[in-house]
C-alpha cells in the first residue's frame, strides 16, 4: 500500500505476511467458515442482530423506494433488512468480496449479488441513495479508498452507513469484552458448528476489533474520503454506527 493509505489495523502475522497477502488470506478465512457465519453472528448477538441493523439503517435515512448498496454483505443479514425496507420500488445490492459468503447469501436473499472489494466498486457515479456496510470495515485495506469508492457511488446527498464493534472505554470493560469475543465467543463457534474454520475465523474475527484503528481515525478517513457531516453514535459502548453525507 502508498504511503497515503489508512490501514484498519496492523498487519496481522498470525494470519497473513504482509499487506499485499492480506485480500487472499482474508477471503480463504471467511470461504472457509461462511456455512458457519450467520448461526455464531445470531448467537453472539442473542438473536438481536437483524432487528438493530434494520434499525440502524432507518435511522440513517433508508426509505422505500431508494437504491442502497451493502458492501461486506456477507450472509446478508444487513442486506435482507434494506430489501424489506426500500420494497419492490428500490433496490438492495450487495457486494462482497468471498464466493463462500455469496453463496450463503443467495440461499436466503434475492437482491443482485457482485463478487468485488469495497475498494474498487463495479459500478457508475452516483448510482445509489444509501452505502451501507456492516461490521466488514476491518477487512479491508485501505479506508481512504474504500469511502473514495463510496463517495463516487452515492448520489449528491447520499448517505453512508458504517457499522462495527469498538472496544469500550473502560480497562474492566474491554477485559469482558476480550473475554467474551476473544474467547468465548470462537469456543461457541466451534461447539454450536462443529468446524475448526468457525472458530479460526472468530478468532480473527476479534484480532481485528482488538487491533483496529480508534474511532477519530476511521472518521478522518471518512471525511477525506470526500464526505460531509460525518459523525459517530455508540450504543451500549461498543456498537458504532458512522453516518455521513455527500454534499450535493
Amino acid at each position: 500500500m502508498s504511503s497515503h493509505s489508512i490501514p484498519p489495523h496492523p498487519t496481522l502475522e498470525r494470519y497473513y505476511r504482509s499487506d499485499q497477502d492480506r485480500p487472499e488470506a482474508v477471503n480463504r478465512l471467511f470461504d472457509a467458515g461462511a456455512s458457519s457465519y450467520e448461526l455464531v453472528c445470531k448467537v453472539m448477538s442473542l438473536g438481536t442482530g437483524e432487528r438493530y441493523r434494520g434499525q440502524a439503517l432507518v435511522s440513517a435515512g433508508l426509505v422505500e423506494g431508494a437504491r442502497i448498496l451493502d458492501i461486506a454483505t456477507g450472509t446478508g443479514l444487513v442486506l435482507r433488512s434494506a430489501a424489506k425496507i426500500t420494497g419492490p420500488r428500490g433496490l438492495a445490492v450487495g457486494l462482497d468480496p468471498s464466493r463462500g459468503m455469496l453463496g450463503e447469501c443467495r440461499k436466503n436473499s434475492d437482491a443482485p449479488l457482485f463478487q468485488a472489494r469495497g475498494e474498487s466498486l463495479p459500478f457508475a457515479d452516483a448510482s445509489f441513495d444509501m452505502v451501507s456496510m456492516g461490521y466488514g470495515l476491518r477487512h479491508v485495506q485501505d479506508l481512504r479508498t474504500l469511502f473514495e469508492e463510496c463517495h463516487r457511488v452515492l448520489k449528491p446527498g447520499g448517505r453512508l452507513l458504517v457499522l462495527e464493534l469498538t472496544n469500550p472505554r473502560s480497562v474492566w470493560a474491554r477485559r469482558l469484552n476480550r473475554f467474551y469475543l476473544g474467547v468465548v465467543v470462537p469456543k461457541i463457534a466451534y461447539v454450536t458448528t462443529g468446524r475448526q474454520a468457525a472458530r479460526q475465523m472468530m478468532e480473527y474475527f476479534w484480532d481485528t476489533i482488538e487491533n483496529c484503528v480508534p474511532p477519530d481515525v476511521i472518521l478522518q478517513a471518512i471525511r477525506e474520503g470526500g464526505f460531509a457531516e460525518a459523525r459517530r453514535e455508540v450504543t451500549g459502548g461498543i456498537l458504532s454506527e458512522y453516518v455521513a453525507l455527500r454534499n450535493r
